[in-house]
């Protein structure tokens, strides 16, 4: 893995010359986020050696470089999930090389499904905590300790700081936001409605298919990390609306201008 990591990385800062401060994860229909980027660089997933190339109606497949404000930022348009198909290696591999083109700070945005009552299509909920249940874990097998220890301290996942900040941002803008422990599972079914049960009887506010192997890997190396989510559907212990990919991602880009108002502000004043 670390030659890997160091092959792309090289290919990388050769092409752009380029070291940014922030990584940006962009989930499904939040993608837009990079309009807000002044872009020096996009580089094609397929492009980049050793890298994934995201499957995912909604995810573009781009690494792409440049600034807000007198910030550098490295945006992902397009993650890629363990459901695809690929390891958790490959899962969280530009999260590794993220790290060696220079990134310390790390934003993930995702969609979810909701369990808290408080909670509607479009809310956003800053993610507090994580509850792993994928049955794959990104860090199993033999450590490398260039990379991080052999047991990660997750005490803090998603950086206070961080989210003390974001609140006060969505404060000034009048922007609603919920706290929310996200549970992240396999996929790609949506959940059943037992299954949303579950997620509430486990302490989740939240569920999802992604971030949690990420977010992992990101404090493996010490990225100081942060994590959004927008609700897109919700699962109560009654009811369950039926839900489909296309009404997901419209659900996204409803409340993607207020999440990229977020991002923004954030990467600007943190």
């Amino acid at each position: 893995m670390w030659e890997l990591v160091q092959e792309t990385v090289n290919y990388i800062k050769n092409k752009t010359n380029f070291t940014p401060e922030y990584g940006v994860i962009l989930g499904s229909g939040l993608g837009s986020f990079t309009d807000d980027i002044k872009v020096e660089f996009t580089l094609p997933y397929h492009e980049i050696p050793n890298f994934p190339v995201s499957t995912v109606e909604g995810h573009k497949g781009a690494l792409v470089f440049g600034s807000i404000g007198d910030k550098k930022v490295v945006a992902m348009q397009g993650r890629f999930h363990y459901y695809e198909g690929y390891s958790m290696q490959e899962v969280t591999f530009p999260v590794r090389v993220m790290k060696y083109i220079g990134v310390t700070k790390l934003i993930v945005s995702n969609a979810s499904g909701g369990v808290n009552p408080n909670y509607r299509v479009g809310s956003i909920a800053i993610i507090s905590d994580h509850i792993n249940m994928m049955p794959e874990h990104p860090l199993r097998g033999k450590n490398d300790s260039r990379f991080g220890p052999r047991f990660v301290n997750m005490s803090e996942p998603y950086s206070l700081k961080m989210i003390e900040k974001i609140k006060e941002i969505a404060k000034a803008s009048n922007i609603e936001v919920h706290d929310g422990v996200y549970l992240g599972l396999q996929g790609p079914t949506f959940e059943t409605l037992h299954e949303y049960k579950m997620v509430k009887v486990l302490g989740a506010d939240c569920v999802g298919m992604s971030t949690v192997p990420e977010v992992i890997v990101a404090r493996h190396m010490e990225l100081e990390t942060f994590g959004i989510s927008v609700i897109t559907d919700i699962g109560s212990e009654e009811h369950l609306e039926s839900i489909t990919h296309e009404e997901v991602l419209k659900a996204a880009q409803e409340a993607e201008p207020k999440v990229r108002h977020l991002i923004k502000e954030l990467i600007l004043q943190y």
